[in-house]
């Protein structure tokens, strides 16, 4: 049922726009570029009232500096049936620790079911976690733990994605499970302040206008937001959510998206597989949709149902390159021990940003995962693995050395680490948002050789990759 909107919901332009500046359409969400001119004018209110801390109540304005703190806000321009105009709040995630503070559009799950069962699937997570970090890696037992935590972890992620509902226009409404299924919706699905925007307009029948999401605050980790900057929503998270809410209403159509490439099959046998992989495609599914597209998945989709294939190491979705793949478990073993005895190497090339000092050397920076959604790695020597590389300048420019990398271990985002760390090369690697400036353009890391004896055939493979720059 529409509630008419409370005075604290809508605040409304003084002075009022005129006819000729309202929008008849709205304009894509996932359109970049600067918002409508009202869409910026609200979200310059907004950010003004952040700068004094006069609309957070209960929430400390300083958060928003600590390191890591920032966070995407939105507003969204909004007519009442009596056509006047205004606009509404809203941020994503939780803001201080809350998912309710006044005056911003609420959260788009039920609280109530929340409680039901949320506080005693994560103690049971929490117990899960502890157990497995007291088990040694040879322990069996601990594969079977991390598995259950695994499977016990999506299990909640999609009883909770069955409370949160999702409006549209057209008066429909829907879970967000049931918007994803066969498959479970990405974490943090329905948690952008874009979603919670229109769900909050159609609850007090206010028709939307324009939309406008900014960053506000220090910046993320991965460095690619910035204070006061605007951005469209994002693919990953809103890319299914935004279009079923945004039917019934007049919208620009989105930009059009390049398709996926797909990864090439360079060498293949019955106990393995070596594939060609794209930037931009995942190694391996997601851990809350294990079904989610990546090369794991689409490798899987082609073997007979005897075969479970198994990445052997992964590539991180920028990096384009080899990927090995084995078909079995037993020959999924036989590799990882070629490759812990130094018996099978996996050469990558990369450009970095600057000038490196020498010619070639090896990095040794112990690495420790900061956790989190993107798996950030820092260098730490007292609680960090082992992490060793070998690398050698092979080309430079005026601004840009070319290095050729040889991991003698593989962690995840070594070789980005051991390049931007000042005890490392101290030049990040080109289009590394997460660790260096980060630019339009591609992260510039491509596995291009690499070299085994086959585990079964005992014949030596050498395989190249051309890097794509």
């Amino acid at each position: 049922m529409r509630q008419s909107p409370p005075q604290e919901v809508v605040t409304y332009f003084e002075p009022r726009p005129t006819p000729d500046e309202v929008p008849v359409r709205l304009a894509s969400p996932f359109e970049s570029g600067p918002p409508h001119p009202l869409a910026r004018r609200a979200a310059e209110e907004l950010q003004a009232h952040l700068c004094r801390g006069d609309l957070l109540a209960g929430v400390d304005p300083r958060v928003l500096e600590a390191p890591g703190g920032g966070k995407m806000f939105g507003v969204l321009v909004v007519a009442t049936e009596d056509g006047r105009i205004g606009y509404l709040r809203g941020f994503s995630g939780m803001l201080g620790g809350r998912w309710h503070v006044p005056g911003f559009a609420p959260p788009l799950f039920d609280p109530g079911a929340l409680d039901t069962f949320w506080p005693a699937g994560q103690a049971e997570l929490r117990e899960l976690e502890l157990l497995h970090a007291g088990l040694l890696a040879s322990d069996e037992r601990r594969a079977d733990v991390g598995y259950q935590r695994a499977e016990r972890s999506r299990q909640l992620w999609r009883q909770l994605t069955g409370t949160y509902v999702l409006p549209n226009a057209r008066g429909e409404r829907q879970s967000l499970a049931s918007l994803f299924a066969p498959e479970p919706a990405p974490g943090g699905a329905g948690d952008c302040a874009a979603p919670k925007l229109f769900a909050w307009a159609y609850q007090h029948g206010l028709r939307p206008l324009a939309l406008a999401e900014f960053w506000w605050g220090a910046p993320p980790p991965t460095g690619e937001r910035h204070a006061g900057g605007y951005y469209p929503a994002c693919q990953s998270k809103c890319g299914r959510v935004l279009p079923y809410m945004l039917e019934g209403l007049p919208v620009e159509p989105p930009p059009a998206r390049a398709p996926r490439a797909e990864p090439r099959v360079v060498f293949e046998d019955r106990w393995l597989v070596v594939v060609d992989k794209p930037a931009g495609l995942p190694s391996l599914p997601s851990r809350h949709a294990p079904l989610r597209d990546s090369v794991l998945v689409r490798l899987q989709r082609s073997c007979p149902d005897a075969l479970k294939p198994r990445v052997v190491h992964a590539l991180d979705t920028e990096v384009s390159g080899l990927l090995l793949v084995a078909k079995d478990l037993e020959v999924l073993a036989a590799l990882h021990r070629l490759f812990a005895r130094h018996e099978a190497d996996l050469r990558h090339v990369a450009w970095l940003e600057g000038t490196v000092a020498g010619e070639s050397g090896i990095i040794e920076l112990p690495l420790r995962s900061e956790g989190g959604e993107t798996f950030r790695q820092v260098v730490d020597p007292a609680h960090g693995k082992r992490a060793v590389t070998g690398w050698r300048v092979t080309q430079r420019t005026g601004t840009r050395t070319r290095v050729s990398f040889l991991p003698g271990t593989r962690h995840s985002h070594q070789l980005r680490v051991h390049a931007a760390h000042p005890l490392g090369l101290s030049a990040s690697i080109v289009g590394d948002s997460l660790y260096g400036a980060g630019q339009d353009t591609r992260l510039m890391l491509h596995a291009e050789a690499l070299t085994f004896v086959h585990p079964r055939t005992g014949e030596r493979i050498d395989l190249e990759s051309l890097p794509p720059f």
